[in-house]
C-alpha cells in the first residue's frame, strides 16, 4: 500500500452486468481519493468478497440471479453491522430497496444517474453520512406508509401478469371468481393502478413481482 493510498477510501462494486461495472470504473479513474477494491457478479461473491477486502463502502445491485441484493446485505451486515452499503437501482419506486434499506442499506442510487451522483454518494457515506437524494426520501416514505399487497394479492398478481383471465386464476388458486375480482380491486387499489396492465407494469417496476 502506497502512502497516498492509505487514506483512500476502498470500494467493492457489486452487479451482474460487466459494462456497468467497468463504467463505475471508468468514472473513479483518476479519482485519487477513492481505489475500486473489487468487484462481484452476485450476492454469494459480494459476501465472500467482502469478508476478504473489509471494504470501505460497498455499491449493490438488487437484482441478481442466485443471492439478489437485499439478501447480500442482509448477510453481510450479520456479519460486520457496521457495513456501509449503497443499493443500485433501475427503478425509483422499487419495493426491494425498500427492503435494502430496512435490511441496513445508507445510501440509493439510480443507475441512471449514476455517474452524476457516484463520486458524492461514496464521499458522503464514507464520512459516515447517509446518501438518499432529497425526491428519492420523499417517495420511500410514502411507500413505506402505504399497505403492503398480501401473499396473495402477490399471487392475482403474477397470474395477471400471465395473462391469465379471472375464471383461470380462480381455477388455479382455488377460490372464486368474486375473490379474485376482490384481491385484484384491493392490489390495484394499493398500487395506485388504473387498470390490469399498468397494475402488473407497476408490480414489475417496484420489484414486487418478477416476469
Amino acid at each position: 500500500m502506497t502512502p497516498s493510498s492509505a487514506h483512500s477510501i476502498r470500494l467493492l462494486v457489486v452487479d451482474d452486468h460487466h459494462l456497468l461495472r467497468e463504467g463505475i470504473a471508468a468514472v473513479l479513474a483518476g479519482e485519487p481519493d477513492i481505489i475500486l477494491a473489487g468487484n462481484a457478479a452476485n450476492g454469494h461473491e459480494a459476501l465472500l468478497q467482502f469478508r476478504s477486502l473489509k471494504p470501505d463502502i460497498t455499491l449493490m445491485d438488487l437484482q441478481m440471479p442466485g443471492m439478489d441484493g437485499v439478501q447480500a446485505i442482509r448477510a453481510i451486515r450479520a456479519e460486520f453491522p457496521a457495513a456501509r452499503i449503497a443499493i443500485l437501482t433501475t427503478y425509483q419506486g422499487d419495493v426491494r430497496a425498500l427492503h435494502a434499506i430496512r435490511a441496513g442499506a445508507s445510501g440509493y442510487l439510480l443507475k441512471s444517474t449514476l455517474r452524476k451522483q457516484l463520486l458524492q454518494a461514496i464521499r458522503s457515506m464514507a464520512a459516515g453520512q447517509r446518501y438518499i437524494p432529497a425526491d428519492i426520501a420523499a417517495e420511500l416514505a410514502v411507500h413505506l406508509s402505504q399497505e403492503p399487497l398480501t401473499p396473495r394479492e402477490k399471487e392475482v398478481l403474477r397470474c395477471v401478469a400471465m395473462g391469465m383471465p379471472n375464471k383461470q386464476i380462480a381455477a388455479a388458486l382455488g377460490l372464486s371468481d368474486e375473490t379474485i375480482k376482490s384481491h385484484l380491486k384491493s392490489l390495484m387499489d394499493k398500487l395506485g393502478a388504473q387498470n390490469r396492465t399498468h397494475a402488473v407494469t407497476l408490480g414489475i417496476q417496484r420489484g414486487i413481482i418478477t416476469v
